[in-house]
């Protein structure tokens, strides 16, 4: 279903295009076509991508072979899904997006001049062939993101952090910018447990997740290490500025309110940090960082430790 109002992973295969009988030649794709022409065109080529980018990329480029358009946004706050494509102009035509009652997102095509009405129509029927395609590639998305997730305290988990500490170790070697690492563990966990039960452990960790979250900018990673051990990964941050990053979260859980069965539960965490070395490995810094956690619970808890 698409509502209007108007107002002032996967790689794109083109060999699979080509044998579809679509060139891959920019030209030749917008010339002009009929909207019975488009629209076949539109569902055999939609299918052939599951991330949704390229899905609204192609969508906007051959839409255009018959309506002219200057930008095309679409958004999905629940997904954390934006996406802007062209240039924003006066004039727009924005579409609530439904497939059979499940919510899909807004999408705003702009341009300079106003929409007339045969235009809408024809927007309104290309919008027809993206819904199915656009519902399947923001499953696949939800999917990826749920594998790479863990489900308890909504923290990347291991896998996500396998594949973002290479990614991150190789971007700083290239970029030579700095890399630091956080490893964390919440102390006397085994405590609480034990006095209040395993759903109040669970909750704790929750509490404990969303806190550190909340400390942290957009660009910096946190993930579940195992049990209750979170690893933050600072991207372009020195050893000094990922030390004040590591107190900053530290006094915020000791911040941190939670009561189970009308006690206060007093929390703390325990840190130790490690920067990238010249040609450094992923394991190696690991192993430094979770060293000097280590060290700063044999050093009585509660603190920050440095990696040599």
């Amino acid at each position: 279903m698409v509502t209007h109002s108007q107002t002032n992973t996967i790689d794109f295969d083109a060999a699979k295009l080509q044998r579809l009988g679509f060139s891959s030649n920019r030209t030749q794709s917008l010339r002009p076509v009929s909207l019975a022409q488009l629209r076949q065109q539109l569902s055999l080529q939609l299918q052939t991508s599951l991330d949704v980018e390229r899905i609204l990329g192609l969508f906007f480029r051959e839409v255009q072979r018959l309506v002219p358009l200057g930008a095309l946004s679409y958004q999905l706050a629940a997904s954390d899904l934006r996406l802007d494509l062209g240039e924003r102009a006066s004039h727009s035509a924005c579409y609530r997006l439904s497939h059979e009652g499940e919510y899909l997102g807004e999408l705003t095509f702009r341009r300079g001049v106003r929409f007339a009405e045969e235009e809408l129509g024809q927007l309104e029927s290309l919008l027809a062939s993206l819904l199915f395609p656009l519902r399947n590639a923001l499953l696949y998305r939800n999917a990826m993101r749920s594998a790479l997730r863990d489900t308890l305290t909504d923290t990347g988990n291991r896998l996500a952090m396998d594949q973002v500490l290479q990614r991150e170790v190789d971007v700083a070697r290239r970029t030579q910018q700095p890399l630091s690492l956080l490893m964390l563990d919440l102390d006397h966990f085994k405590r609480i447990n034990d006095s209040f039960g395993h759903s109040t452990g669970d909750e704790v960790l929750k509490a404990i997740a969303a806190t550190l979250k909340a400390q942290l900018r957009n660009i910096d990673m946190i993930f579940r290490f195992g049990g209750e051990e979170f690893l933050v990964v600072l991207s372009n941050t020195s050893r000094e500025a990922a030390a004040m990053v590591g107190e900053r979260l530290r006094h915020a859980v000791m911040d941190l309110q939670c009561l189970a069965q009308g006690r206060a539960i007093e929390l703390s965490i325990s840190l130790g940090c490690a920067t990238l070395l010249p040609a450094e490995s992923v394991d190696s810094v690991l192993r430094r960082a979770d060293s000097a956690l280590y060290a700063a619970k044999r050093d009585g808890r509660n603190r920050l430790a440095m990696a040599g």
